[in-house]
C-alpha cells in the first residue's frame, strides 16, 4: 500500500506536480510509430521484452512454416490462451527482445493467414486490434500488427471479469451501466437506469442504495453480444459470450458507504470504474471512493460522464483536476487520456500497471466515446493466470455468503463467490459460524451463474446456490460454506497490522469500529495497540480487535478495512485466537 494513501481520506485541497501527461505519452510512443523516417538506427523502437509467462506473444514473421513448425506454433498458442484464460495477444513483426522490426505488406498478409490457420486449429477466432507503420533500417514502409486471439468457450467457462462501479451520487453511474448493458442511449432524464434499480425508493429518488449486478458480453470476435434491446435473456447472452464483464453497481451517497465498502471487500472486483461528472468534478464521496480502491489495491480507471452538458472548457477543467489528484503523493499515478481506439487498446494493456490510470470522457445521451470504453473492456486482461487458478481449484471448497434469498418453489438461495476449490451440484457442505460458533450441514441442490444453470462452480466465480428447505433464519451475510474436511475454526479475537488512514485526533484503546474483512462486516472493539498508547493519522501498528456480537470465520493475510464516522484504517489479519474445533457442530 502507498505509504501516503491516507492523504486521500483527509480534508484539504488537491495538490501535486505537473507533467504526468508527458510520462503517459512516453509509454504509448513505444507501442506506436516510434521513430520518424530517417532517424538514426542506433536508437531503435522497442517494446518490453517478451515474457515467458502471460498471454502476450511476439512473432517476427509466420511465413509458410513447415508442418513441424506449424504444430509447434499451435502448441505455443494453446499455452498463451491458457495463460490468458481464453485470451491471447499476438504482436506480429516484433522480435522476442521487443524490437519493432515490422513486415512488408506481402509478409504481413502471409503471417496473418498462418495465424488464422493456427486459430482454427485450436478453435479460436482472431481480431486485428491495430496496425502501425515502423521505419527501421528500411526504405519501404513496414508494419506491425496487434491481434487478439479469443477461444470459443467450452462448458460455459467464459472469461468473467468483475468491475465495481464507484463515484459520487448523481455522477451517472447507473445510467452509464444502463446504456452499456441495455444497448440504448439515455434520454437525458435517467430512462436508461430504471431497469437497474431494485427498490421503489431508488426509482423515486434516482439514487442507488443497494448492490446490483449487470452483465455485458463479448463474443469470440470481440463484438458486443446483442443484449436486452433485442429481447435476449441473460441466459442467451451467457451462451453466446466468450467474455463477460459483470458490473457491480455500488451506491454513491455517503449514508450508503457501508454498502459500497461491502461491495468492494466482499465481491472481490478485478477492476474499479470511478465515474466523475464533468459538470461537478471531484465532489462528495469521489475522493473517498478513490482512496478505498487504492487502499484495497483494486486497479481502477476513470470515466468522466455528462460531457454533453458542459462546454469543452468545463470538461478540460475537470480533466485537469483529476490529473492533479492522480499525481499527488497519495496516488502517484500517471493519467492517460483515451481519445482514440488506438489509445483504448494501449490503455487496456497498461490497465494492470500500478502506475497508469486510463481516463475516458463519455456521454450516455449522445453516445460520445462509448465505443472506446467498449473496446477497452473487450481487451481488458484478467488479473490471474491459469496457474494461480489451478492452485486455488486444488484446495477444498470455500464459498462466501453475500446475499440470502427465498425463492418460491426453490427454497433458500445464497449468493456469493467461491473463494477456493470446486463446488458441484449435490455436494454436501457445512455453513457457519452461527451465533454459537458452530457449523451446520447442508446440501447444494442447484447452482446458477450469471442467471443460467451450471453444474460445476470453480474458484473465483460468483454464483447463487439453492439450498432447498434449509432454514433461512439460520443464515446471515458473512457466513461461509466449506467442506467438512476443512475442520473450520472461528474466532472472537484477532490481531491485525494496520495503517490509520484518517482520524480527526487520535485513536485509542476501547474505541468501537465497524470492521470489514472479506464478506465479514461487524462491530469490534479495539482492545490493545502494541507498543503505543494511541494512533494518529498515517501511523502503523499491530492492534487487537474483539468482535461484539458473534464469532467469525477469518483467514490469515486477509485484507481488512475499519471505519467509524470519518475515522478509517486499512491493514491485514496477522494473528487469530481460534476457538477449539470441539465447539463446532460438524
Amino acid at each position: 500500500m502507498e505509504p501516503r494513501v491516507f492523504e486521500l481520506f483527509g480534508p484539504g485541497p488537491c495538490g501535486g506536480a505537473t507533467g504526468a501527461r508527458g510520462k503517459a505519452g512516453t509509454k504509448t510512443k513505444k507501442a506506436g510509430k516510434s521513430r520518424s523516417r530517417g532517424a538514426k538506427s542506433n536508437n531503435p523502437p522497442y517494446l518490453p521484452p517478451e515474457a515467458e509467462e502471460g498471454n502476450i506473444e511476439y512473432k517476427l514473421k509466420l511465413v509458410n512454416p513447415s508442418q513441424y513448425r506449424f504444430e509447434h506454433l499451435v502448441t505455443q498458442m494453446k499455452w498463451r490462451l491458457q495463460e490468458g484464460r481464453g485470451e491471447a495477444v499476438y504482436q506480429i513483426g516484433v522480435e522476442d527482445n521487443g524490437l519493432l522490426v515490422g513486415l512488408s505488406e506481402e509478409e504481413m498478409r502471409a503471417s496473418l493467414h498462418t495465424l488464422h490457420r493456427m486459430a482454427e486449429k485450436v478453435g479460436a477466432d482472431i481480431t486485428v486490434l491495430r496496425e502501425r507503420e515502423v521505419d527501421y533500417d528500411s526504405d519501404s514502409p513496414r508494419k506491425i500488427t496487434e491481434v487478439l486471439i479469443r477461444k470459443v468457450p467450452d462448458n460455459q467457462q467464459f472469461l468473467d471479469l468483475r468491475v465495481a462501479v464507484l463515484g459520487n451520487v448523481d455522477s451517472g453511474k447507473s445510467t452509464l451501466l444502463g446504456v452499456l448493458t441495455q444497448g440504448e442511449l439515455d434520454n437525458g432524464r435517467g430512462r436508461a437506469r430504471l431497469n437497474l434499480f431494485r427498490h421503489l425508493h431508488e426509482i423515486q429518488s434516482g439514487r442507488t442504495s443497494s448492490i446490483s449486478f449487470e452483465i455485458l458480453g463479448f463474443n469470440s470476435k470481440g463484438e458486443v453480444v446483442v443484449n436486452y434491446s433485442e429481447s435476449r435473456t441473460a441466459e442467451q447472452i451467457c451462451e453466446s459470450a466468450s467474455k463477460m464483464i459483470t458490473f457491480i453497481d455500488l451506491a454513491g451517497h455517503h449514508k450508503y458507504l457501508k454498502t459500497t465498502i461491502f461491495g468492494l471487500t466482499s465481491y472481490c472486483p478485478d477492476f474499479a470504474m470511478l465515474v466523475v461528472s464533468a459538470n461537478t468534478g471531484i465532489a462528495g464521496t469521489t475522493r473517498e471512493h478513490l482512496g478505498l480502491a487504492m487502499a484495497l489495491k483494486v486497479p481502477f480507471f476513470l470515466v468522466v460522464s455528462k460531457v454533453d452538458l458542459c462546454s469543452p472548457a468545463t470538461v478540460e477543467r475537470t480533466l485537469r483536476q483529476l490529473e492533479r489528484t492522480l499525481k499527488q503523493p497519495g496516488c502517484n499515478k500517471v493519467p492517460f487520456m483515451v481519445r482514440s481506439e488506438d489509445d483504448a487498446v494501449t490503455a487496456a494493456q497498461f490497465a494492470q500497471s500500478p502506475n497508469i490510470t486510463p481516463i475516458f470522457a463519455i456521454s450516455s445521451v449522445s453516445g460520445e466515446s462509448l465505443d472506446l470504453l467498449k473496446v477497452f473492456l473487450n481487451i481488458l486482461p484478467p488479473l490471474t493466470n491459469s496457474r494461480e487458478q489451478e492452485e486455488l481449484m486444488q484446495q477444498l471448497p470455500e464459498f462466501q455468503v453475500d446475499e440470502i434469498y427465498t425463492v418460491p418453489e426453490v427454497g433458500t438461495v445464497v449468493g456469493g463467490t467461491l473463494y477456493s476449490g470446486v463446488c458441484k451440484e449435490g455436494e454436501r457442505l457445512v455453513v457457519g459460524p452461527t451465533d454459537a460458533g458452530s457449523f451446520l450441514p447442508l446440501k447444494v441442490c442447484s447452482i446458477q451463474r450469471n442467471r443460467s444453470t451450471c453444474r460445476v462452480l470453480r474458484a473465483g466465480q460468483a454464483a447463487t446456490l439453492a439450498l432447498g428447505a434449509f432454514n433461512r433464519s439460520l443464515l446471515r451475510k458473512g457466513m461461509v460454506l466449506v467442506s467438512p474436511e476443512m475442520l473450520p475454526t472461528v474466532c472472537w479475537v484477532f490481531e491485525a497490522e494496520i495503517v490509520l488512514l484518517f482520524h480527526a485526533t487520535s485513536c485509542r484503546r476501547g474505541v468501537q469500529v465497524t470492521v470489514h474483512v472479506g464478506n465479514v462486516r461487524q462491530t469490534a472493539v479495539l482492545e490493545h495497540i502494541h507498543g503505543k498508547e494511541e494512533l494518529r493519522t498515517g501511523e502503523k501498528a499491530v492492534v487487537r480487535f474483539r468482535f461484539i456480537k458473534h464469532p467469525e470465520y477469518l483467514k490469515l493475510g486477509t485484507k481488512l478495512l475499519f471505519r467509524e464516522g470519518v475515522t478509517k484504517g486499512i491493514g491485514h489479519v496477522c494473528s487469530l485466537q481460534v476457538i477449539a474445533a470441539e465447539s463446532c457442530t460438524l
